[in-house]
């Protein structure tokens, strides 16, 4: 994929693996819901959540932007990160949320009932802005015919965002 192709994916998928580097043991994962703002990705968590933690501490995340046909393709993102609370902003990007994982937008009517919900779950905007992408063309087997001396892997590369 050229520069734009993977700007693209990110842009027309919804869902992403969240990676970030923990305090102790391994790197965390999680699945998130996001949407775009210009170039940046926004993802909506609870403020008492690991990921904000780790925003907060450390600045950098992965997202591993995955397709939801199989087989799967995917483009890694690698951004640095902040968190921002601004109320209307968190409301705003839930409804964006919300829509996204319904495939229709919102009506005003839920925007109070949102709202209250923000406010309970102490909710966040993590703002993610990407730096770099890491793609590896992706090799399927389809049949078995698809299994032959041509197939194989090469390596990967990490590209500018």
């Amino acid at each position: 994929m050229n520069r734009e192709e993977r700007r693209e994916f990110v842009r027309e998928h919804r869902t992403a693996v969240f990676g970030y580097g923990r305090k102790h043991d391994g790197p965390a994962q999680s699945i998130v819901y996001y949407v775009m703002d210009g170039d940046d990705v926004l993802v909506s968590t609870m403020g008492a959540r690991a990921k904000t933690k780790a925003v907060a501490r450390l600045g950098k995340v992965s997202l591993c932007v995955l397709d939801e046909q199989w087989p799967p393709t995917y483009v890694v993102v690698y951004c640095d990160a902040q968190v921002e609370t601004e109320p209307e902003a968190v409301i705003d990007l839930m409804l964006r949320i919300a829509a996204v994982m319904a495939g229709k937008p919102m009506p005003e009517s839920v925007r109070p009932m949102v709202a209250e919900g923000a406010r309970r779950e102490g909710r966040v905007v993590l703002r993610l802005r990407p730096y770099a992408t890491f793609h590896s063309p992706p090799k399927h087997v389809h049949q078995a015919s698809d299994v032959s001396e041509k197939l194989l892997h090469g390596l990967g590369d990490s590209l500018p965002w």
